[in-house]
């Protein structure tokens, strides 16, 4: 791997946010969208991540981004505040290169800096896909699956629910 610095996203790197998320949205089950948002729908997240205090991350080395990851709520409601959702995407030909570890463990550090009691994981690639191995790899354990919730490239697709407590910095 060649050297990797994780930091913060800014709205600059939008474009390549984008990017790397539309390879998966053609090619891919990994996210359910079927067409691709435009670079102002990831540069508005970046902000509101921002504005929310909560973190979206870029990994860059020498070539420019090679993935991304930010942590979001995991549902609207009140009660679920100390519960959020994970978000990673390499671009593919940086996948397997220890990038989404490095990612996924900062990630899970910088929940419990914001007080999160649990993070999730809604993972569309199976229970032996290389997101579910990333996470089962750094404590996330399977929690559930959700048969046929998802409609793509004319078929019926599971989730996986995967979860792992957060080690909150205040000790709760």
């Amino acid at each position: 791997m060649s050297h990797v610095q994780l930091r913060a996203a800014v709205a600059d790197d939008a474009a390549a946010v984008a990017a790397i998320y539309a390879h998966y949205v053609e090619h891919s089950v990994a996210t359910f969208d079927t067409s691709a948002p435009p670079t102002q729908t990831w540069t508005e997240r970046i902000e509101a991540s921002a504005a929310a205090g909560l973190a979206f991350l870029v990994a860059e080395n020498a070539d420019g981004i090679c993935g991304f990851a930010y942590l979001s709520a995991f549902r609207p409601k009140p009660a679920y505040q100390h519960t959020l959702e994970d978000t990673l995407y390499l671009a593919p030909e940086h996948v397997g290169r220890g990038i989404g570890r490095l990612l996924l463990s900062e990630l899970i550090d910088r929940a419990g800096l914001v007080g999160a009691h649990q993070l999730v994981a809604v993972i569309s690639t199976g229970e032996d896909g290389p997101s579910a191995r990333l996470h089962r790899a750094l404590g996330f354990e399977a929690s559930g699956r959700l048969r046929e919730v998802g409609h793509k490239f004319g078929e019926w697709i599971d989730i996986v629910l995967m979860q792992r407590a957060v080690n909150r910095v205040d000790g709760r």
